[in-house]
C-alpha cells in the first residue's frame, strides 16, 4: 500500500472516504494555501475569507463523507468549485450582485508574484514594478474577468477547470479571458505601462 505522502490528492480523498482521517489532514495542508489565496482574492476581506474558507472545508468534509466525490477530475478544482459556490451563496444572501468588492485603495497586494522571477537585481526590480502594474490593471477589470485571470495565471488552472469551478462553459471562460486581455492591453496603453518582463 502507498504511503500517504506518495498519494495524489485524489487518492487521499478516496482514502479519507474509506476512513483514514490522516489522509484528510494531508489534503488540507496541501490545498489550504492555494484555496485561501483564491478566496481572499475574490472577497478582499480577511474575516470574510476566513469564514468562506471554513465553510468550504465543512462542505468538503460533508460531501466526502456522503460519498459525493469521485476521482474523475483534480481534487483542487473540485474544492475550488465548492469555494466558488460558497462565495456566490454568501453574496446572494447579501443581495449583492458583485463578486469582488474592491478595497479603498484598490490594492491587490495579496497576490504573490514577486518571487516568480530570479535574475539580477535590476531585472527583479523591473519585474516587481510590472507585476504591481498588472495587479492595478487587474483590479479595474470586471469581476468575472478578474476571476478567470487570477485562476489561469496565478493558480495555473486549465480552462476546463476554470469552467467547472465557475460553473460556466469553456467558451464563456475563454471569452472572459479574451476580453480581460483586451481590457488589460487597453488600460496599459492608456496609462503608458510597459508590461513586458525579463526572463
Amino acid at each position: 500500500m502507498k504511503k500517504l505522502n506518495d498519494m495524489t490528492d485524489e487518492q487521499l480523498a478516496l482514502s479519507y472516504i474509506d476512513g483514514n482521517n490522516r489522509a484528510f489532514d494531508l489534503l488540507l495542508s496541501r490545498n489550504q494555501s492555494k484555496l485561501y489565496s483564491y478566496i481572499l482574492f475574490v472577497v478582499h476581506d480577511r474575516n470574510k475569507a476566513d469564514d468562506v474558507f471554513q465553510e468550504t472545508f465543512v462542505k468538503v468534509i460533508m460531501r466526502l463523507q456522503a460519498g459525493q466525490y469521485t476521482a474523475s477530475g483534480k481534487f483542487s478544482a473540485w474544492i475550488m468549485r465548492i469555494a466558488h459556490n460558497v462565495i456566490m451563496d454568501n453574496y446572494r444572501e447579501q443581495q449583492c450582485g458583485r463578486i469582488v468588492e474592491p478595497t479603498a485603495d484598490n490594492d491587490l497586494s495579496n497576490l504573490c508574484g514577486d518571487d516568480v522571477y530570479e535574475s539580477n537585481i535590476e531585472c527583479q526590480y523591473v519585474n516587481q514594478q510590472v507585476m504591481a502594474d498588472v495587479r492595478r490593471i487587474m483590479d479595474s477589470l470586471p469581476e468575472p474577468q478578474r476571476e478567470v485571470v487570477y485562476m489561469r495565471y496565478y493558480q495555473q488552472m486549465s480552462f476546463k477547470e476554470i469552467s467547472e469551478v465557475t460553473n460556466v462553459s469553456i467558451n464563456t471562460a475563454l471569452g472572459r479571458m479574451r476580453y480581460a486581455i483586451l481590457n488589460m492591453r487597453r488600460l496599459a496603453k492608456q496609462h503608458n505601462m510597459e508590461l513586458s518582463v525579463f526572463q
